[in-house]
This record gives structure tokens, sequence and C-alpha cells, in this order.
């Protein structure tokens, strides 16, 4: 069951990696890495003061966001031997950030990536606990819990090599997966006639400038 193998990540041993460590760490294994890629996403808001494309966009340009997003070269990114597949949940009507994320996805759809949306609905039963953890599932035996702090700013990754856990998630994600949407088709109808969003303007950690 899909709770059921979510549920174990949070239960399962795991070595907790610095941001710079994780990176590191995780881009050596893409560059080598065969086959299928899964990512899930379920918070509706990140920090990313390192995107151009997200600050301006927090700032309140959102055309100067979208300008800056159609330079990014989203290929570029993608596994060179191995098939990146996402799973966005999405919540609706969207956050700004979600609502800049959709449009980055559908470009990332566009150039290579295999990114999907499914409604938060589809998985509220899964979430009697907690939501559902955002992860990364390089192989059977290869699973990073993206982590981030109360304002959704990236810290780093817990490295998880059950296999059992390991594997029960990379079927619940595939099985959730399937349900899901094309992320271009998804913006095309729900995201594309929206106006700018408004977003309020945090652009650090409290505390820091």
């Amino acid at each position: 069951m899909p709770g059921e193998a979510f549920e174990h990540v949070r239960k399962a041993a795991g070595q907790v990696l610095p941001a710079a460590e994780y990176r590191t760490e995780l881009y050596d294994h893409l560059r080598r890495i065969e086959g299928v890629v899964w990512k899930l996403e379920r918070a509706q808001h990140f920090h990313e003061p390192d995107t151009p494309s997200w600050v301006a966009m927090m700032s309140g340009n959102w055309d100067r966001s979208l300008a800056l997003m159609d330079e990014m070269r989203f290929a570029d990114d993608l596994p060179p031997r191995a098939e990146l597949r996402r799973l966005r949940i999405v919540e609706m009507p969207p956050t700004p950030y979600l609502q800049w994320e959709i449009v980055l996805l559908a470009a990332r759809t566009r150039a290579g990536e295999r990114a999907r949306a499914l409604h938060a609905r589809s998985v509220r039963h899964l979430e009697s606990r907690a939501p559902l953890p955002e992860l990364l599932i390089l192989d059977r035996d290869l699973m990073y819990e993206v982590l981030y702090d109360e304002i959704g700013a990236h810290v780093g990754g817990r490295r998880i090599t059950d296999t059992r856990v390991v594997e029960g998630c990379a079927r619940a994600v595939a099985e959730l997966y399937a349900d899901a949407e094309d992320m271009v088709a998804f913006h095309d109808r729900e995201v594309a006639h929206l106006p700018p969003p408004v977003a309020r303007r945090i652009l650090s950690r409290p505390g820091h400038p």
C-alpha cells in the first residue's frame, strides 16, 4: 500500500547530509545512473534564492521572471543516461510558488523531463499522519528524503539505502504517477490563463538580510 510505503520512510534509518554534500553526492550519482529516477514533490512552497527567475517572481516582476526562465537550459539538467519522472502534487488554486513552478516544469517537460501533476485530493488518504515526504529515488537501494527548513529552503538530504523501503516507495510513486496528468497539459488548462502571482516577499531566512 502506498501509505505504508511512505510511513516506512519516516521510520527508516538514514544518513543526513548537509546541502553542499548532498548536492555533490547526488550529481555524481546522476551522471552515472541508468534507468528511471523518481522525484516526488509535495510542499506547495519552496525558497529558491539562487534561482533568478524565482527571485524576480517573489519581487513582483512576473514578466522578468518568465524572461529569465526562457534563458534557462533545462536539457542540461537532465541525467545523461536516465529518465527523470517527477510527480508534482498540486493544491488548487496554486500558491504563487506553485504557479511559478508549474510554468517551470512545463518548460522542463518540453525539454525532455517527464513531469506530471496530481491533485492533492488524490493523496489525502495517504496523509492521515503527515504530508507525503519529498523524495528522490535513484536505484533500488538508494533514495534521498530531501530536507527543507521552516521557510522551504533546501538544507540537505537523508540518504536511505534499505532496499525494502526504497522499492516500496518506488512502487508507490509509480502508482500515483500512473494516475497523474502530463505537466504541459495541466499547465495549459489550469495555469496558463491565471493572472501573475502575487507573492509575499520573503527572499531570505528570518533574521537575515
